[in-house]
Parts: C-alpha cells; structure tokens; sequence
C-alpha cells in the first residue's frame, strides 16, 4: 500500500468533515447513478444501522432533481459520485443540492470533472493499477460516512472501520485467490447462459444490483435481474429451475437469514446456482464489529474475478458497448 496515497485519503476526508462540522446536518442524501449508485447501497445500510438522529435517503440522480424531496436543504448533506465526473444527471444533481443550500461532497476519480467542478468538496479515489483496499471507492465512501457519523453523533465506529480499511487489500486478495478456481469454471460454464439472475439482501444488494444491471446487462449483454432475498418469496420464486442460473450473495450482516432461506430454497429446484459466501473469506485485520459492512465491499471484489473469466469465455470484453457514449440518449 501506498503511504502517501492512505495519508491524500486520509487527508481529504478530514477536510469534507471539517466542513460537515460547520453544518447542522440532519439528512444524508447519496445520489448517483448506476454502478456509482450501487456503491451507495452498503453506505445507506450503515446509517440505518447506526445513525441515532440522522435520517439518509438514496436516490438515482435524475429522480432525486424531480422528486425535489421535502427534507433537501441547508441541514442535508449531499453525497454523490461519478466515476469520469461526467455523468450529466450527476453534475446536474450537484447543481440543484448546491441551490438548495445543501453541502455537496463528490466521488470521483478525476477531480477536474463537471461534477468535481460542481460540489463543494471533492473526494478523489484511485482506480486501477494504482488503488488498493484502501483508497478505492467504496472504501473512500465508507472513510467519509463514519466519519460524518462520529462528528454528527459521536459514533465509536469510525477509527475501527479507518484500521479495518488499511487491512482491506490483505483480506481481497485472499479471497480472490480462495475462489479463484471458482471464478475460472463460472466464466467456462456459465459463458452461453442468455439470462443470469443475481440476489442478496441488506448490505450487499448493492453488490447484486450493481453485477446485475453493470456486468451483465451493460458489459456482458445478458439478460439479468438483481432479486432482494426478502422479495424472491413474492414472486421471483417462480422462475427457479433447473436451466435458470443464479449468483446468491450470503453476506455476514443482519439480513443474512434472508439470503439463507432464499438460498435453502433455490437449492430444493434448481441446479445452476453460484454461491459466494462471506463466511469463507479471512477477515485478519477486520474488527468484529464492523465485518458486516465489509463483507460486501470483498464479495464485490471477487464477483468482479467471475466477471472477467466470463468476458474471457465469451470473447466480449467488459470495455465493450452497443449504445453507451456512443449515440444520444
């Protein structure tokens, strides 16, 4: 790991929270769009869990200007992301949280973007060769929401998320390599597949969603649907089969009883089904009480392993596209 990339991060958390600390926030808001929406997801789930007071809402960018929620003000705090900074809802969300008085703070890998340009204050995450467990998005993300939980409410957790983090790449690289057989045979086996179904609950819906709606519909052009465990018994059920392939997320935080029944049942039908569980990951380094939150951010990093051996298999890489950047829309 880089020190001087932890110690920027480091740095550039601090000075968004300095700037929540001149604010009375009573509100979070994450808003983004598609994968960075996603990112969002395990970041909500904390605040429902520990925030006492403040109240957090999650919204797809374009929505979030239409609905023009009630509570948006100069109490709310405003997190969004884009990864170029140039996704247009997003700059434009930015604009319209900053007009209504709304403390901005933007993800984003290039901080010379429209979105960057846009929000008050900037949080630049690596990507690529150069990022590691702890200076990536989600872990950047979750650096910034501790820490607006500790200034807001005191929270304890902060500091043991901050320690946790730095162990973050230990623990990914682990796992991937724990599943890396696993990986190579979903790519070779699952490569023809028209339709892949993917499912989690809490936590790491977020995970499932972004797999779904970014990997296979968008890099992969397979049909797919991210399924919320505690949604598959009111419908989604029905379509379990034998041909019909299914990636369950079990994850290691409260609704994992959920993902537990849903998985108990599927295996009762159905037979293509692609298990990644967290409990088999090493978690050295990980403090105990924050392992839940971390569990998605490492089945996220090893689901991107399946993702590049099934483009591999299918001679389809993932930077591929039909319609996105390159026709109007």
């Amino acid at each position: 790991m880089t020190t001087e990339l932890v110690v920027d991060v480091k740095n550039q958390v601090k000075n968004a929270l300095s700037e929540v600390e001149k604010r009375n926030i009573e509100n979070v808001f994450f808003v983004a769009c598609g994968g960075s929406s996603a990112l969002m997801y395990p970041s909500k789930y904390v605040f429902d869990r520990e925030a006492k007071k403040l109240d957090a809402h999650l919204y797809s960018s374009n929505e979030f200007i239409h609905r023009n929620h009630a509570k948006l003000g100069t109490q709310s705090l405003v997190i969004l992301c884009s990864h170029s900074g140039n996704t247009p809802e997003t700059v434009e969300a930015a604009k319209f949280a900053k007009s209504n008085g709304a403390l901005t703070v933007s993800l984003t890998h290039e901080v010379e973007s429209p979105l960057a340009k846009a929000s008050e204050v900037v949080l630049k995450y690596e990507w690529g060769q150069e990022a590691n467990g702890f200076t990536t998005n989600y872990s950047v993300l979750y650096q910034l929401v501790f820490g607006v939980l500790k200034v807001a409410e005191n929270n304890v957790n902060f500091e043991k998320m901050e320690r946790s983090l730095e162990n973050l790449q230990e623990v990914y690289e682990k796992a991937a390599s724990l599943y890396h057989e696993k990986a190579v045979n979903f790519g070779q086996q699952y490569k023809d597949e028209k339709i892949i179904y993917t499912m989690a609950s809490g936590a790491n819906y977020g995970i499932a969603y972004s797999y779904a709606i970014c990997i296979l519909m968008e890099m992969q052009w397979i049909h797919s649907h991210a399924i919320h465990a505690g949604e598959y018994f009111h419908g989604p059920f029905e379509i379990i089969d034998e041909e019909t392939p299914f990636i369950i997320l079990l994850g290691l935080d409260e609704t994992r009883p959920l993902e537990e029944r849903a998985l108990a049942f599927s295996k009762r039908y159905g037979k293509k089904l692609v298990v990644l569980d967290a409990k088999d990951f090493e978690f050295s380094g990980i403090e105990e009480d924050v392992k839940g939150y971390i569990a998605p951010l490492v089945l996220n990093y090893v689901l991107r392993k399946y993702a590049d051996n099934l483009a591999e298999n299918r001679n389809h890489p993932l930077s591929k596209r039909r319609y996105m950047w390159k026709v109007d829309y």
